[in-house]
């Protein structure tokens, strides 16, 4: 026989556990945790490092801990947690869990609100955790002064001798909200591992790149890696403290079209970035990309600077220039920062000289000119267009948070046939406040309490 167009659909007995377990308070604590824990494991492991660095830095023996080493890293995928998809299926599950939840308890909880009766007998109100017998006083007295509380009074309709008052109905509204905001945020957060993306680019000043050099990517971020424009570094400098000290690096970057044409400018420095279509450029390393010099009066070159490794780890760059024609003789030149001293080393490593940037030497029978050191700026660049819902549910997060603080304060009242008044109340929280109010209400009618056994 075929089901009325109305009648709603049922559910198995096998959806139903499913539902059910789904829904359960456990299943969402016990993911939270997961999702936790393997959220900082992805803080405290690098993510997006070489296999190389892996090995060297997680080695099978002796293992971290006994049993943390760059193969279990590279099979959990625990070098990139945040797109693998066991991480994501973690997502996925609390998102459905918490909609469940959210159906199943939650706006059953909210209509239930909606659901209430006039108590028309005195002995309806004994379930009630506070109560009271009151004499002299009308039950239009205390219409107003509840009224005048916030709360809503209803008269009923039947019965003129009973009221229902309430308020704080936004305190149940609350915890909808806040499973709505996680599942917002779950959202931004899957939306983001998806189709963002995160690159690093070392430029020297002067230079200009297309975004090429991607450490991560989700399986849709292609359509966000910009093709049809790119950035050119006008400048990088350093400011430095009295001490030597660097206070603060900055990079006069402008964004240009595939032709060259300037389309967006902006100086950046660490916490200032720069965001042009949905792209973010951090100011995050620095380095010496070369040196500028000339020899008696050739025309000037430039020369590139290498990194060298230090046993301290500090930075220091390094460069060879040649003073004959043939390369048979040169310097070694060697410097720190972009604003120190340079130190000048013969052929057989003997300290010659120090120069500074626009200063002259005579080395080898030739003046050697230092003009200019170029600066490298290092950027981080970052696509993530999962941060707006993030952001978004964050703050409807913090909404629900407070609304759920709110109490829902319910309160009844009805005259006997003797005349006497009697009310009680309820609160799912702060029922000490509530009785506090009534108590506090009950005086300012001046009423005289009843014994409590008229009930």
């Amino acid at each position: 026989m075929a089901l009325s167009p109305s009648a709603p659909p049922v559910l198995p007995p096998l959806g139903r556990k499913f539902l059910q377990l789904l829904a359960d308070l456990r299943l969402a604590i016990a993911l939270l945790l997961l999702i936790a824990v393997f959220s900082v494991s992805g803080t405290v492991i690098e993510q997006g490092e070489t296999l190389d660095f892996y090995q060297s830095n997680y080695p099978e023996a002796p293992a971290l801990f006994g049993f943390v080493t760059w193969r279990l890293i590279l099979n959990l995928g625990l070098n990139h947690v945040y797109q693998t998809p066991w991480f994501l299926a973690l997502l996925v599950l609390l998102g459905a869990s918490l909609t469940a939840c959210t159906f199943r308890r939650q706006l059953p909880a909210l209509k239930a609100v909606d659901r209430w009766q006039f108590y028309r007998r005195p002995r309806q109100l004994q379930k009630l955790a506070w109560r009271q017998s009151l004499t002299g006083v009308e039950l239009t007295a205390l219409a107003p002064l509840l009224e005048k509380r916030g709360y809503r009074v209803f008269a009923d309709p039947d019965s003129p001798a009973a009221l229902y008052a309430r308020k704080g109905r936004l305190g149940k509204v609350g915890p909808i909200i806040v499973h709505i905001a996680l599942l917002i945020i779950l959202g931004g957060a899957i939306w983001g591992a998806l189709g963002g993306f995160l690159a690093q680019e070392m430029a020297p000043s002067g230079s200009s790149f297309q975004v090429k050099n991607i450490i991560e990517a989700g399986p849709l971020a292609g359509a966000r890696i910009p093709q049809d424009w790119g950035i050119r570094v006008n400048r990088f400098w350093i400011d430095y403290t009295p001490d030597g000290i660097i206070d603060q690096f900055y990079s006069d970057l402008s964004v240009i079209d595939n032709q060259g044409q300037e389309q967006d400018r902006k100086t950046i420095s660490v916490n200032h970035p720069l965001r042009y279509q949905g792209v973010t450029f951090y100011q995050t390393n620095w380095g010496i990309a070369g040196v500028k010099a000339q020899i008696n009066n050739s025309p000037i070159f430039q020369l590139p600077m290498a990194p060298l490794a230090t046993e301290n780890g500090g930075k220091l760059w390094g460069a060879w220039i040649p003073t004959k024609t043939d390369l048979s003789e040169g310097v070694a030149l060697l410097t720190k920062d972009l604003q120190g001293t340079l130190i000048l080393y013969d052929q057989k490593g003997n300290l010659t000289s120090a120069v500074r940037p626009g200063m002259a030497v005579e080395v080898n029978g030739v003046t050697l000119k230092i003009l200019e050191l170029v600066g490298s700026t290092g950027l981080q660049i970052k696509a993530d267009p999962g941060i707006p819902f993030v952001y978004l549910g964050f703050a409807l997060l913090m909404a629900g948070v407070v609304m759920s603080y709110i109490s829902h304060a319910q309160v009844w009242a009805l005259v006997d046939d003797e005349g006497q008044l009697h009310w009680g109340g309820r609160a799912n929280r702060a029922q000490v406040a509530l009785e506090r109010e009534l108590t506090a209400l009950a005086a300012e009618l001046g009423a005289t309490p009843a014994p409590q056994s008229e009930f």
